[in-house]
């Protein structure tokens, strides 16, 4: 039986943990995070899971140090696997397994490497990603791909609906390539990162709606940022406006402003954007209270330039 230590947080690592278990897997030990009391936190405990299964759990907040690298030591793992781990780990660490270290990342490597691929890959209007299984080294998500599964990004899904795939297909890639990562017939490719990207992390500040932008380009940061993540906005006479849920329509019988414009039309809310083209605005929300199109009448008038 082989055996593995597992740095895992969230769904994704939920489910892949989950997939290592049911291949009969012999994972000794779990490290993951405390959950952060300001985070939102949607997602599926992987601690509890671990728990469930009589697996040592540690919540370090410095997985590369020598208290750590002991305990993994210890362990003696055939392999390392990080799974929706917030840390990089260190080259001490990677060099422990005698079978390899292997990372799930939320993209089709090589693109989009690096911090919350997910939301990246819909704010650059991507029309699909996936879940890529790859080889750990220093440098983030470069290594070596050992399987990848694509899925849809459809025109008005939102991140947690995109994500929520994501899970699927990183569940799928590890159920379908693990077992030749265990009889060590796995073939690996080396990535071509002249392909890809490497993406940072994203602050709720980078969800504040420019108003020049197209359409298409407001339209995407809005589903990229929906909730559970802090949402798109905009300050509107000092008060600040949440755009959670938007979709594209035609001009057809809508009035034309020369300067983007916010405007009720038979009792919606509609954007026209910097290009010219227009977005129905679904869900806002002011004070955490839902506005509807009479609420923003009462507010901001039945026409608003931005």
């Amino acid at each position: 039986m082989a055996s593995a230590v597992v740095f895992a947080y969230h769904n994704v690592g939920y489910r892949c943990l989950s997939v290592l278990l049911a291949q009969g897997v012999d994972v000794r030990l779990l490290v993951t995070h405390q959950d952060n009391p300001n985070e939102t936190i949607w997602f599926d405990s992987v601690a509890q899971l671990a728990r469930w299964h009589g697996i040592p759990v540690i919540t370090p907040d410095d997985p590369n140090c020598d208290a750590v690298v002991a305990q993994v030591k210890a362990a003696q793992p055939d392999f390392i696997f990080s799974f929706y781990y917030r840390n990089m780990l260190k080259a001490t660490l990677l060099a422990i397994p005698p079978r390899g270290a292997y990372n799930m990342h939320g993209s089709l490597l090589p693109k989009y490497r690096g911090r919350v691929p997910v939301n990246w890959a819909i704010i650059h209007g991507e029309s699909e990603t996936g879940a890529t299984l790859h080889v750990m080294n220093e440098k983030p998500d470069n290594g070596a791909l050992v399987d990848q599964q694509a899925i849809p990004i459809l025109p008005d899904d939102t991140a947690k609906e995109v994500f929520d795939k994501v899970t699927v297909a990183a569940e799928i890639t590890l159920h379908r390539c693990l077992p030749a990562l265990l009889a060590g017939t796995a073939t690996l490719h080396a990535q071509d990162l002249s392909k890809g990207g490497y993406f940072g992390g994203r602050k709720a500040e980078d969800g504040r709606i420019d108003w020049r932008q197209s359409a298409a380009q407001i339209h995407n940061l809005i589903r990229a940022v929906a909730p559970p993540y802090p949402g798109a906005f905009a300050d509107l006479n000092g008060q600040r406006m949440l755009v959670l849920r938007s979709r594209h329509v035609a001009a057809d019988g809508l009035p034309e402003f020369t300067l983007p414009t916010l405007f009720v039309h038979r009792e919606q809310i509609y954007l026209q954007a910097g290009d010219g083209r227009y977005l129905q605005l679904l869900q806002l929300q002011l004070a955490q209270q839902a506005v509807d199109a009479t609420t923003f009448v009462s507010h901001f008038g039945a026409v608003f330039t931005l």
